[in-house]
């Protein structure tokens, strides 16, 4: 593998001006081809990093971390902002049934497919428990860049936005099952307090994420009482979203919600109508770079030497995900009494899936680690198997997911007459 800056230090404005560069130019192929532009973002990443060029190598894309983070906080705010609460309590019935329907479908088709396929239950569980989670940035930014509006469109806004959370709560809730299932050591007392403790971690997670969503608008509407902060709006945001997102990452908590909880109230407040309607016009300028910054990061994080390793198991995962989620969306919806076009396409638009999910299968990798009795000579245990299976299947998929989601949301917002592009 090349290492393009071994013995020099290169600027980080240089590796930035590439970055946006190379995207630009495969966009006018994917342009072409009518596929949504982050396509091309993902594709220049995955040829700029590691899997290929080793341009942007794992130490450069460890020290750009910082802007896959901010880029969440932005586009969770965005989803606040766009969701409006009087929306919510219209259709909330449909939107609830829908997003629990569509999640928990996922949860038990995944489990079913892969104990049936390997016969271990605290493996099928576990991607079980990793198929709601999502990834709101690659539903957001097809509908910014075909510039949709409708009633799909802010379906889909409330949906991306209220999974994350519930996605949340699901793993914190199966994971210890799984960790039981194949632990054979420790004193029952101490095993019963740490399973409360996991059982309980979730709940804490999303009360704390929506506390400082909520201490954060608070804050912003008590400065823009004041003329000066008021004449300086884009910058008080700019600063208010970094803060929420740093203050998520210091304390475990999650930005996504957090964020969208801090849009929602900005977004409907009366007294705000003139602050969103600026927000909307200011953020909307600013965040396709972030997005251009955030996919090509995430391409380049995506390691294409996992795809082989794929297997039946990942084949079946990406299958029972997609039926679990598209199947469980249109139940959702039409239980719910949501519109025909919302029914029909509602389940194309939530498929993507990257950084949280492979969070999540690095937690699991490291949490079991050493757990259960030996399998092999080497001191391999099954907690360690079963780890190393989840982490490389999800990285593996990921790459199908984060190319298939964007392709089938565009398809949705088109055929629902949405786009306006």
């Amino acid at each position: 593998m090349i290492n393009w800056f071994e013995n020099n230090s290169v600027p980080i404005l240089f590796i930035i001006g590439i970055i946006f560069l190379m995207p630009l130019v495969l966009s006018q192929l994917t342009k072409k081809l009518r596929l949504p532009n982050i396509i091309a973002y993902m594709v220049a990443g995955i040829l700029l990093g590691p899997s290929v060029l080793n341009f942007l190598d794992e130490k450069t894309l460890s020290n750009m971390e910082f802007i896959t983070h901010m880029v969440l906080g932005f586009v969770a705010f965005k989803i606040g902002l766009e969701v409006t609460i009087k929306e919510i309590m219209s259709k909330g019935r449909g939107i609830v049934i829908t997003v629990l329907t569509e999640s928990f479908l996922a949860v038990i088709l995944v489990t079913l497919f892969l104990y049936i396929l390997t016969g271990n239950l605290a493996l099928a569980l576990i991607f079980g428990a990793l198929a709601p989670a999502s990834a709101p940035a690659g539903t957001v930014a097809v509908i910014d860049e075909t510039k949709s509006k409708g009633k799909l469109t802010r379906t889909l806004y409330s949906i991306v936005g209220i999974d994350d959370g519930l996605a949340i709560i699901i793993f914190g809730l199966i994971s210890p099952l799984a960790i039981f299932l194949i632990s054979n050591s420790g004193s029952t007392e101490i095993m019963d307090r740490n399973l409360w403790i996991t059982f309980l971690e979730p709940f804490r997670e999303i009360g704390l994420s929506i506390a400082l969503g909520g201490l954060a608008a608070a804050l912003f509407i008590g400065l823009t009482q004041i003329k000066g902060f008021r004449e300086e709006l884009l910058s008080l945001s700019f600063g208010t979203v970094l803060l929420v997102t740093g203050i998520s990452e210091l304390v475990n908590l999650s930005e996504i919600l957090s964020g969208m909880v801090f849009g929602l109230i900005i977004g409907n407040l009366s007294k705000l109508k003139d602050i969103k309607e600026f927000e909307e016009e200011e953020i909307g300028f600013i965040i396709p770079l972030f997005y251009l910054l955030f996919f090509t990061i995430a391409g380049a994080n995506l390691h294409l030497q996992s795809v082989p390793a794929l297997g039946l198991i990942g084949l079946l995962y990406i299958l029972a995900r997609i039926l679990g989620l598209g199947g469980g969306a249109f139940v959702g919806a039409s239980l719910g009494g949501l519109e025909t076009q919302v029914r029909k396409y509602v389940g194309f638009g939530i498929l993507s899936q990257a950084g949280v999910a492979i969070g999540l299968a690095l937690v699991i990798k490291n949490r079991f680690q050493g757990l259960g009795p030996e399998i092999n000579d080497a001191g391999l245990t099954m907690g360690d198997h079963i780890g190393n299976i989840v982490f490389t299947t999800i990285t593996a998929t990921s790459v199908v997911f984060e190319i298939l989601g964007p392709i089938l949301t565009k398809y949705a917002l088109k055929k629902s007459g949405e786009a306006q592009e």
